[in-house]
This record gives C-alpha cells, sequence and structure tokens, in this order.
C-alpha cells in the first residue's frame, strides 16, 4: 500500500518562495548590470521620437556617456539652438532586478506563465518609457519657456511636471511591488 506524497506545509512554501526570491534577485542583479545601458538607450530612443510627436521640436541624436544617455533636439525651423536632455538609466531602471525576483518568486502561485510574464515585462516598459518621455517633455518645456521660444502655458508645464515627479516619486519606487501584486491578483491559481 502506497502512501499519499505529503502535501507541502505553508513554512516550506514561504520558505521556497523566499529562497527564489534571494536567488533570482541576485542571478538578475548581475545579468540587469551588464545590460541596462543598452536598454536604457532603446528606452531613450523610443521616448525621445514620442517626444518629437507633442513638441515642436526634432529629435538630433542620441549618445551614451558611461551610466547618462544624452537626447538632443533642436526647435523646428532652427539648425543652430539645441539642447541635450541628460537622462541617467539608473534613475528608472534601478528596481528592475527586484521586479524580476518578485515576479520569479511568484511562479508557483501564477497560471499562464507566459502572459503573466509578458504582460508584467510590458508594464515595466512602459513604466520606464512613461518616466524618459515625461521627463524629456518636461525638460524641453521649461528650457524652451526660458529661451522664449515657447509660449508659456501654466496649465501644460504643470501637466508635465506631474507626469514626470509622480512616475519619479510614486511609481517608480512601487513598481515591483505593483507588478508583483498585478501579477498575483489577475493570474494567480
Amino acid at each position: 500500500m502506497q502512501r499519499a506524497p505529503k502535501k507541502p506545509t505553508r513554512k516550506r512554501i514561504i520558505l521556497g518562495t523566499v529562497l527564489i526570491f534571494l536567488i533570482s534577485y541576485f542571478i538578475f542583479l548581475i545579468l540587469w548590470i551588464q545590460v541596462k545601458d543598452n536598454y536604457g538607450y532603446a528606452v531613450t530612443y523610443m521616448a525621445s521620437k514620442l517626444v518629437t510627436l507633442i513638441k515642436d521640436v526634432r529629435f538630433e541624436e542620441i549618445k551614451s556617456e558611461k551610466t547618462i544617455i544624452l537626447a538632443t533636439f533642436s526647435p523646428v525651423g532652427q539648425t543652430t539652438d539645441r539642447l541635450s536632455i541628460p537622462i541617467k538609466t539608473s534613475s528608472y531602471t534601478f528596481n528592475a532586478p527586484l521586479t524580476f525576483g518578485i515576479m520569479a518568486a511568484l511562479f508557483s502561485f501564477i497560471k499562464r506563465r507566459g502572459r503573466a510574464y509578458a504582460e508584467g515585462l510590458l508594464i515595466l516598459f512602459g513604466v520606464h518609457l512613461l518616466y524618459v518621455f515625461s521627463l524629456e517633455a518636461y525638460g524641453l518645456t521649461t528650457v524652451f519657456i526660458d529661451r522664449g521660444l515657447e509660449v508659456v502655458s501654466k496649465p501644460r508645464l504643470f501637466a508635465y511636471e506631474f507626469l514626470w515627479r509622480f512616475t519619479d516619486n510614486m511609481v517608480l519606487r512601487f513598481e515591483p511591488f505593483l507588478i508583483g501584486f498585478y501579477l498575483f491578483i489577475r493570474f494567480r491559481r
């Protein structure tokens, strides 16, 4: 007569989840350090292209200097006036390994893992794109107003500043936990 396999205790489940998180966090941290600058370059390039849709600017070039990426713009109709916006990659990518670790720790608790992880990564990418986009839009607006190249519009300036500061101070700080919460609630077994 065979015995039924023992069901894992709550303590073992918690311990296993914590171990998966810790191991995966350190692995993702090591891997992320290798790719974060290339990722930041791609995000900045896309956000810079998007900014040209709402601002009257041309996207001129993008340069990478260590951990800072410079996106250079010029007002439409002018060739001499150029403005570079510095974007520090680690300002918005610092918690990606934590997000990946939380996602890995949720592996045994979620179903449809492929879709869940794809949605989690898409949210992460969207938040990073929003951060760079709002930073560039706010930076360009303030400089253009200061130089007299754009009419002073306090509501527009407030909207860009609010979007950037909210993304920077709130969304980025809680992003790993928001994504983990989203995945657990949406895809839990």
